[in-house]
């Protein structure tokens, strides 16, 4: 790999998307504050933010933001860079259940073009990128949290079981 560097290179973070589904197309807005302070706070940059329905006979339409209730999704009207083309809303629909709709959305991670700019100008290259799924990682964790309950109850019966044997023997 070269170490060379476009300038596009040197702007952007990584771009990520989801797919965010709202069954029975029962969309409350709860999260769009939140995903309005990411963007005001210069942690992500919207790409494409598109919402589509699948309807009972499995057909895909998209909606256009001006259709839903507003809720404070006027923001990201226009919100389109053309990643997204009608192949994606189509396989992104795949995944849907009839009736429901979703949100796919396109970011970029701009917190993250700082550190690559300087990982990338001092000759690093990434090798590997992965996400773990928070259900993944919360499944770990707790595997962790009882593999040590289960190691510090077995120390503690050792404990016990050292100093009976040791105040056997002293007594």
């Amino acid at each position: 790999m070269s170490t060379d560097t476009s300038q596009d290179q040197l702007l952007l973070g990584p771009v990520d998307f989801l797919v965010v589904e709202f069954p029975g197309s029962q969309f409350t807005g709860e999260g769009l504050p939140l995903l309005v302070d990411l963007v005001d706070r210069g942690i992500i940059r919207v790409l494409d933010l598109v919402f589509v329905k699948k309807r009972d006979d499995g057909s895909v339409v998209s909606l256009d933001i001006g259709q839903l209730d507003d809720g404070g999704l006027s923001v990201f009207r226009g919100a389109t860079s053309g990643l997204l083309g009608p192949d994606d809303l189509e396989k992104a629909a795949d995944v849907l259940e009839a009736g429901s709709s979703a949100a796919l959305l396109v970011y970029e991670n701009t917190w993250a073009a700082p550190l690559a700019t300087a990982l990338v100008r001092s000759g690093a290259q990434l090798v590997a990128s992965a996400r773990i799924p928070a259900p993944v990682l919360l499944e770990a964790l707790d595997a962790l949290d009882a593999a040590d309950g289960a190691a510090e109850q077995d120390t503690g019966s050792r404990n016990v079981e050292a100093a009976s044997a040791a105040g056997s023997k002293e007594g």
